[in-house]
């Protein structure tokens, strides 16, 4: 088996086929333990951001973009993100 050099191992094309998780922030929820632990299955949990509200895209804890809830076109039901902005991720954070 031959060793690839290291210009060729893990070139862009070799990352460009690595996944990252996004994760979207529609909003937040502080309720008081008691009440959580009264809530059962159909209970309203009321989060901090109105549905016409921006929701935010993570990878890990690093904020990278904003944007607006839509449904998808040619699959009814099933939800996605129209970016709307998108943050500058070279700055150190």
């Amino acid at each position: 088996m031959a060793n690839p050099t290291p210009n060729t191992a893990l070139g862009p094309s070799f990352l460009d086929q690595v996944p990252v998780e996004i994760t979207v922030s529609v909003g937040q929820a502080r309720p008081l333990l008691r009440d959580l632990l009264g809530m059962e299955q159909g209970a309203i949990l009321s989060l901090d951001r109105k549905l016409d509200d921006p929701v935010e895209l993570f990878i890990g804890d690093r904020l990278i973009a904003r944007g607006a809830l839509q449904e998808v076109e040619n699959n009814p039901g099933q939800i996605a993100v129209r970016l709307t902005e998108i943050l500058d991720t070279r700055a150190a954070g």
